[in-house]
């Protein structure tokens, strides 16, 4: 397997996809970047790193952190939580070893 050069590691792109609601309705997601998921850790509650998390990560249709805080007072809450774990699972957060750092990332003390 050839290594990637510089060039192409700079070039590469957050994954993209869809999150699928319970009912089979979907929405576009894409990955967090690197950057973006530390920015989250400066969220003060679990609720507010979340609603960063999908307002960063869904992309069709494109909401506000205070958007996505009306749906989830409003919501069903699977509908938030499938599109918040497809993001983590394409941000790298869910996979094998990772999924113990994504709940150190999701369940901070404090929170």
């Amino acid at each position: 397997m050839a290594h990637l050069t510089r060039d192409e590691i700079l070039a590469r792109k957050t994954g993209k996809g869809i999150a699928t609601f319970p009912d089979g309705s979907t929405v576009g997601i894409r990955g967090l970047t690197r950057d973006e998921v530390l920015s989250s850790n400066d969220k003060t509650s679990l609720t507010d790193r979340d609603n960063f998390i999908v307002a960063t990560g869904m992309t069709a249709p494109k909401m506000t952190e205070e958007e996505v805080a009306a749906w989830g007072a409003s919501g069903d809450a699977g509908d938030l939580v499938a599109v918040s774990e497809q993001i983590a699972k394409l941000s790298g957060l869910l996979s094998g070893a990772n999924k113990e750092a994504m709940r150190t990332f999701r369940d901070r003390p404090g929170d």
